[in-house]
Formats: structure tokens, sequence, C-alpha cells
């Protein structure tokens, strides 16, 4: 009895922490503790970077809509680096004279980013997905907290545009750029997205390539002393995954790879005590929701009966279950990734992960 009550208690706090209060102490410590970016207008050199794999659809749209971004042409280059596409991938690419276009044998996206930055010679390397668009002056306003000397990596803000289907990755998208802006304000932010963001040549670091640059880049570059952080006026939209269902499938492959940097990546060396708070709180504690809601529904299950507060947390969890399962949006959204992230600890420790991926499509 003694043990469910202490499992009770930890998973429900943990819990609540990460997805509640973690969020609102973060947003609040900013508004007294904001360490301030010294961003300007700057026109570094620029080379953005597509990591591309069968990208045939979009990557015309994609190439074209950099080749027209609010930048000096002549301080911009686009690079497009191929994980061994067997489509037209490559073949439209070279059509653009502007465009370097890079064929790599198959080895994954992280070493078709690296080996594109090592044939450029900008001072500043930005990566974007295949499948976004960013708006007219989202790489000057990305490159604008380069300014200051002490910023080594800078993240967009991805806008989910609307689209048919019963998917709400928009609104947790929209709760994710809240958490980041205010990790950015006090310091660095825990975690990036693949779809706008960017670093200085010389901070830029290569890292197993089954990391990935997401979540792996940010903690690293605050190991060395350096700041990563969140420009919310950069933007780069793209539609969400068609379903909820299809967005879970998603998450699995992107949750395989956070547990490999969890529990391989030594993520809280060097950390100062409130980074390390952020990393504990907005990702470890994160990847762990499916186990703690195991953990949680398993305790209340064996307290039934002792007591209102446990009868009332089970009653609770089995009307977000409900809610999930009659395909109520948001408790359908929160219940599969949450799922997500067990199966994918599962799946992690029983076959690793593979440094290849496969694009995300429309």
């Amino acid at each position: 009895m003694v043990a469910a009550v202490v499992i009770f208690w930890t998973s429900l706090a943990l819990l609540a922490w990460t997805h509640a209060l973690y969020p609102l102490f973060a947003r609040l410590l900013a508004r007294v503790a904001a360490r301030r970016v010294r961003a300007a207008d700057i026109e570094p050199t620029v080379a953005v970077i597509v990591a591309a794999y069968n990208e045939e659809p979009v990557i015309a749209r994609r190439i074209e809509n950099l080749l027209a971004l609010d930048y000096p042409a002549d301080k911009l280059q686009v690079v497009v680096s191929s994980d061994a596409s067997t489509d037209r991938t490559e073949e439209i690419a070279r059509r653009y004279p502007r465009v370097k276009v890079i064929s790599n044998p198959k080895g994954g996206k992280v070493a078709a980013q690296d080996r594109a930055v090592r044939e450029t010679d900008s001072e500043i390397v930005a990566f974007s997905d295949a499948n976004c668009i960013w708006a007219p002056d989202a790489l000057r306003r990305l490159v604008r907290p380069f300014a200051d000397p002490d910023v080594a990596y800078v993240c967009g803000q991805l806008k989910i545009l609307d689209a048919d289907g019963g998917n709400k990755e928009g609104l947790y998208w929209r709760y994710e750029m809240g958490v980041r802006g205010a990790e950015s304000q006090l310091g660095s932010i825990t975690g990036g997205n693949g779809s706008i963001y960017a670093l200085r040549r010389s901070d830029y670091v290569e890292v197993d390539p089954r990391f990935g640059h997401d979540l792996a880049l940010p903690y690293l570059m605050v190991q060395r002393g350096r700041r990563a952080v969140y420009e919310p006026a950069a933007h780069a939209f793209e539609k969400p995954t068609p379903t909820n269902e299809t967005e879970y499938r998603r998450k699995v492959r992107m949750f395989e790879h956070c547990w490999l940097i969890v529990l391989r990546g030594k993520m809280l060396r060097r950390l100062g005590p409130l980074y390390a708070l952020e990393i504990v709180s907005h990702r470890l504690l994160r990847y762990g929701s499916g186990i703690l809601h195991v953990l949680l529904l398993g305790s209340s299950i064996a307290l039934v009966a002792h007591g209102w507060i446990y009868d009332a947390v089970l009653l609770a969890q089995l009307l977000l279950f409900a809610a999930a399962l009659v395909g109520v949006g948001i408790a359908r959204y929160y219940t599969l990734v949450s799922w997500a992230t067990l199966v994918a600890l599962v799946n992690y420790l029983r076959r690793g992960v593979p440094a290849s991926w496969e694009p995300a499509r429309e």
C-alpha cells in the first residue's frame, strides 16, 4: 500500500510539473530574470542546407521559396544534400544554377547535413526541411540574434497551417512555442525544430548521425558555454500530418531518437542548475510521460476506495481515455503522443535507432 501511495503521488506530481507547472514557472521567471539577446540587422553570408531523401514532390517549391527570400543573393547559397535519393530529387535541384547539389551515399539526414557544412564556407549555416516554406523575411529575422557574440544557435518559429483532418498538432505547437520563448529569455532553449534553424559555422558540431539536431544541438551549445535561442519572428510553415494516427507514427520515430539522446547523449553534463532543471522538466519528464501515466493508472487502481483523491484521479484518467476513444481531438492527440513515448522506448531497447529516415509527406 505504501509503495502504491508513493508511486501515485510521485507520478501525479511529475506529470503536473512537466505539462502545466513547469511552463507556468518558466514564463513567470522569464518576466523577472530575462537574459536579453543583443540582436541587430546584419547580413552575414549564409548557406541554407536542405537535406533531402526522395523529395521529388516538393523540392522545386522548396528551392524556389529559398531563392526568393529577401536576402542579398551574393550572400546566400542554397544547398540540397541528397541522402541517396532514388527519385528525381537531384535532377530537379540541378535545374537551378544557384543551387549546389551534393549526392551522398545512404547515411541518414545528419550525415547529409554534415557533408554539406564541410563543403560550404559561409559564416552561418542554416537548415530547413524540404516540406516547409519560409516567410520572405525569415532568413533576415533568423540571423539577427547572431549579432550577439554569445549566441551560437537560433531556432525560428514553425507555424502549422490549417488543414483538413483531426490532427491537433497546431495546438501543440502553440503551446510548445510559448514554453520555448520563455526558455530562450532565461538563457537557452532545450530543443529546436528541423524546419528553420541556424548556427555559426564556428559553433557547428558533428553529432552521432542517429541523434538529430533538434534535441542534440541546443544542449551541446550550452555545454560549450554558448547560447541557443528562439527567434519567434522567423517563420516557417508546414501542413500538419492529416490525422492524429499518422502523427502518432511520426512521433514514435522521433521519440526513438529522443530516447537514444536521453540515454546515451550525456545531456546533463556541464550544465548550470537552471538549464539542468529545464532539461529535466521539458525533455526528460516529457519523454517519460507514457511511463508516468502507466504508473499513475496502476497505482490509482490499486488505491481505489482508499480515499476520494485516488478515486477522482482514476475517474479523470478514464474520462481522458474515453474522450480519446470517441475522437475528442485534443484528448486523442495527447493520449496518442503519450503512448508514443512508451512505444518508442520499447522500440529503442529492442532494436536501437537507425540513422536513416523517411521524409514527411503532406
